[in-house]
């Protein structure tokens, strides 16, 4: 499902970090070693057909590569 976040992403927590992480090995082949964190967050985001909602969000971040893999976890509203 493509979409874009609108404005920022609130309430971020982490979810798992370094050997914690279930796809940690996948992450280092496809985009490199480094300190690897699954996070978590509420953010607005608008789908393809241009509807809105609040969803919590997970994705993967490394420090240097940014945030990869987005994905809506749950939609709120």
């Amino acid at each position: 499902m493509n979409f874009r976040i609108i404005g920022e992403i609130n309430d971020i927590e982490t979810i798992a970090v370094g050997n914690s992480i279930r796809e940690l090995e996948r992450l280092r082949k496809v985009y490199g070693s480094s300190r690897w964190r699954k996070l978590k967050g509420i953010a607005t985001i608008q789908l393809e057909d241009g509807t809105v909602y609040r969803a919590e969000v997970h994705w993967y971040e490394a420090h240097g590569l940014g945030k990869k893999e987005m994905k809506i976890k749950y939609i709120l509203e």
